[in-house]
C-alpha cells in the first residue's frame, strides 16, 4: 500500500490571532512615524515629499471599479521655533506626553531630525510609549458601529 502525499504533511488547527490592542496601537504609531521620517529626510535633502493612499474609483470609460493612487495630505509633526526644530509625537491627532508636562522633543538642527525620529520609532517598538498612548486613547470617544 502506498502512503498518500497528504499524510506526509502535519495538519494543525488554525492559530488564533495573538495581537493585543497595545501591539496594534504601537504598530499604528510606528507606521505614522515612518511617514514623518520620510518627510523629514526629504526636507533635509531639499526634496518635496508626497504621501499616497490607494482609493477605489470608478473608471468612466469601462464603468468598473479600480484602485488608484491619490495624494494624501499629511501634516508634519516637526516645526521650527527660535532657530531650533522640535518634534511632537502624536497619536489620534493629540500630542503624547513624553514626560510630566512635556509634549515636544528638542531636535536642534534639522539635520538631526531623521535620527531623532528613528530613535522614537525604536522606543515605540520597545513599548516605551505604551503608557502615553493609553492615556491619549482613554480620552477618545468610543465608536459605536
Amino acid at each position: 500500500m502506498t502512503k498518500s502525499i497528504l499524510s506526509t504533511l502535519k495538519a494543525v488547527s488554525r492559530p488564533e490571532k495573538s495581537t493585543t490592542p497595545e501591539a496594534k496601537r504601537r504598530e499604528k504609531l510606528i507606521n505614522r512615524l515612518q511617514i514623518q521620517l520620510e518627510m523629514a529626510t526629504a526636507m533635509v535633502n531639499g526634496e518635496s515629499y508626497t504621501c499616497y493612499k490607494e482609493k477605489w474609483q470608478k473608471n468612466e470609460e469601462t464603468g468598473q471599479q479600480e484602485k488608484v493612487k491619490v495624494a494624501k495630505k499629511v501634516s508634519p509633526w516637526f516645526y521650527a521655533k527660535g532657530g531650533k526644530y522640535y518634534l511632537e509625537v502624536r497619536y489620534a491627532n493629540k500630542p503624547l506626553e513624553l514626560s510630566k508636562g512635556n509634549h515636544a522633543i528638542e531636535v536642534g538642527d534639522k539635520e538631526h531630525l531623521p535620527t531623532i525620529i528613528q530613535t522614537v520609532i525604536n522606543a515605540t517598538a520597545n513599548g516605551e510609549l505604551d503608557k502615553a498612548i493609553e492615556i491619549v486613547t482613554s480620552s477618545l470617544p468610543i465608536n459605536k458601529s
